[in-house]
């Protein structure tokens, strides 16, 4: 038993250090600022305050890479992380969405926030200043509510 826990050991720490060498894109491709949500949406300065706090990182091409990204196997969970939320739901890219599309893609993220399924709490855990407090969500589904009408 005490050989299959060193030799368990010895492979974990040679697929850690091989992971350092495998890259993972963390990137932030160019964007048109006029194309945004801030310029296209213009939400009101506590909803837009709410969104760059607790959504940006994830959900744009803005997204500041924190240092565990480029460790693996964090590197790996972080690039697919956002590489998945962008493609989901892409603040920078918003113009290009026809508004009964925006506007679905509002109300399916105030349902998200609503079911404390955004931001994830593996995110909040490492960025407590983007967990969002009832008062955010409220103001947040509050705003997209009243395009709706």
């Amino acid at each position: 038993m005490k050989r299959f826990v060193r030799i368990a050991i010895l492979v974990l720490g040679a697929l850690f250090v091989i992971g350092q060498f495998i890259p993972f894109p963390r990137t932030n491709p160019a964007a048109d600022p006029s194309a945004a949500f801030a310029a296209v949406a213009a939400p009101p300065p506590e909803v837009q305050a709410i969104v760059e706090r607790s959504c940006t990182d994830c959900h744009s091409h803005r997204t500041v890479w924190p240092w565990y990204s480029r460790v693996f196997p964090a590197s790996w969970l972080v690039s697919s992380d956002v590489k998945d939320g962008r493609r989901h739901f892409n603040l920078s890219a918003w113009k290009g969405l026809p508004p009964q599309r925006a506007q679905h893609k509002l109300e399916q993220a105030c349902e998200e926030v609503k079911g404390g399924d955004m931001p994830p709490s593996y995110y909040t855990l490492m960025h407590p200043r983007a967990k969002l407090t009832p008062q955010d969500v409220a103001a947040l589904c509050g705003w997209v509510e009243s395009r709706a009408h």
